[in-house]
């Protein structure tokens, strides 16, 4: 089960979200809504980027939570900022990995950070919003 909406920004450019199943498969998806979303804002070249934020945020909801949907949710904030956010049920708070060279996973939340102007998280009665902004 998939739904997709897009909603009027502050900024008036539409914002894109889609209810996915809480599955691995589900970050194809989510990297296909981040791309249509920035090709509609016509800034294709965040993309890359943006398709690789989501997928590490839709893989540690699936590795994290116990969820059964997920929602995607992309933003133009302002002119030169994008929001990229997975909302789940789970309560727990994100934090990086430090990760030793032999380690197979534990750095999703560093990629993100690295690929992001910013990143955070914001905690609602029902779970939390786990977001990151790539800025022109």
């Amino acid at each position: 089960m998939t739904t997709t909406d897009a909603d009027p920004s502050t900024t008036d450019a539409p914002g894109f979200s889609e209810t996915v199943p809480c599955e691995p498969e589900s970050a194809r998806r989510a990297r296909l809504l981040v791309c249509a979303a920035l090709d509609t804002w016509d800034i294709g070249e965040l993309a890359e980027s943006g398709a690789l934020i989501v997928s590490e945020l839709i893989s540690n909801a699936v590795s994290h939570t116990r969820c059964r949907v997920i929602r995607v949710v992309i933003q133009r904030e302002t002119a030169d900022v994008i929001r990229i956010g997975v909302a789940d049920k789970g309560r727990g708070t994100p934090e990086p990995g430090w990760p030793d060279d032999r380690s197979e996973g534990g750095r999703g939340l560093l990629l993100v950070q690295s690929l992001s102007w910013r990143w955070g998280y914001d905690l609602h009665h029902r779970g939390k919003l786990v977001w990151a902004e790539l800025r022109l």
